[in-house]
């Protein structure tokens, strides 16, 4: 009996058994299930640990990607330093428009007491016609003198009226002026908050880098980078006995030995004070949207640099590149302005000797570089 029962019984079929069946579909139905369960062996095989993990990325691999993100960082600091400018001069034009109304409504009230004075005066005298006054005057004579100066004070209300129109429309002016340059602000700043959350980011992303890496790993990166000026050059500074890159490699004496020969070959006397002003500056810390004294972005370096030459530069790379002309890589001389990148977004201050002064990015002070170190885009001569 037992038997009889269990030879009726149905073997247990895989749960996509009965969806398989036979036939094209079937066949199709049928690779999905086997798919599926090598993608399940697979994963399986991943939770138990013997597959194979991404590689962690090298420390030569972080440092470029931290020196990717800096360069973006500085993109986005440029446009930052640009809505800066923007807002700061709308919110000066705002001021000196605003001053303007007040000033011109405080003329435009004056008038408008004057008118208000006449206009009772008028009113007083008006209710008896000329020519009985003239009847009841008891001195004629004295009357046609008081009508002269009422003639004459009608020429004064219609020449004041006039002027009060005037004045209303230029206090209109005005205050149309101030409500663009409000909305103009009000714009500039939105694109300032902008850029600042962008810079903040990139700078976020490389610091979580740097973060993954050891202490000796950050040591011999951070080494790395201030000692790349010095190995373009193929030199140490001899000011220290390292590599520290803040000279760049300058072969002999001293930073104000080097300063000397450098201003020595400035085109003039301008931008012998910017590159003196230039030296100066080494060893100050790199600080985005900073314009001095104690730090520096790369375009707040030469934008100082040049004021102190007497010479008012722009704010931004973008800028600064269009302030003076164009010079020729083999006419460079001490005093240029050396751009890099395809979007202008890195200057430097040229010293010659194909050497730049300039504030490279966050953690590395300003410092003396070869041009050659980053995607020459061009230079100028600020005038």
């Amino acid at each position: 009996m037992t038997a009889t029962v269990a030879s009726h019984r149905k073997p247990r079929q895989h749960p996509l058994a009965s969806l398989i069946g036979r036939g094209p579909r079937g066949s199709r139905i049928a690779r999905l299930a086997a798919t599926l369960a090598l993608a399940g062996a697979a994963t399986a095989t991943a939770l138990d640990g013997t597959g194979q993990a991404a590689p962690h990325p090298t420390p030569a691999q972080v440092k470029n990607r931290i020196d990717a993100l800096y360069q973006e960082a500085e993109v986005a600091t440029q446009n930052y330093n640009g809505a800066k400018e923007a807002a700061d001069t709308a919110r000066e034009e705002l001021g000196r428009l605003q001053d303007e109304a007040a000033r011109r409504t405080r003329k435009l009230n004056a008038a408008r007491a004057e008118l208000g004075a006449m206009a009772a005066s008028r009113y007083r005298s008006g209710g008896v016609a000329p020519a009985v006054q003239l009847l009841l005057s008891a001195d004629p004579q004295r009357y046609l003198d008081g009508a002269a100066v009422l003639e004459r004070a009608g020429s004064h209300q219609a020449a004041a009226v006039t002027g009060y129109a005037r004045r209303l429309g230029s206090v209109r002016q005005v205050r149309r002026q101030a409500e663009d340059t409000t909305r103009r602000l009000a714009a500039a700043e939105t694109r300032l908050k902008r850029h600042r959350v962008t810079v903040v980011r990139k700078l976020d992303a490389a610091e979580q880098l740097l973060s993954r890496l050891t202490a000796e790993q950050r040591r011999l990166m951070a080494h790395q980078d201030s000692s790349d000026d010095a190995a373009d050059t193929g030199h140490e500074d001899q000011q220290t006995g390292r590599g520290d890159g803040l000279l760049g490699g300058i072969p002999a004496g001293s930073p104000t030995t080097a300063a000397a020969g450098a201003v020595a070959h400035a085109p003039n006397s301008r931008a012998a004070r910017a590159v003196s002003f230039a030296f100066e500056a080494l060893g100050k810390p790199y600080v985005w949207g900073a314009t001095g004294p104690s730090a520096y972005d790369c375009s707040g370096l030469t934008q100082a640099a040049w004021k102190s030459g007497g010479v008012a530069l722009p704010r931004t790379t973008y800028t600064q590149i269009s302030s003076g002309p164009r010079i020729n890589r083999s006419q460079l001389a001490p005093g240029d302005l050396v751009f890099f990148y395809s979007g202008i977004s890195h200057v430097g201050l040229y010293i010659g000797d194909g050497k730049m002064i300039h504030a490279p990015h966050p953690g590395a002070p300003v410092r003396i570089a070869p041009i050659d170190q980053m995607p020459f885009a061009g230079a100028t001569r600020p005038a």
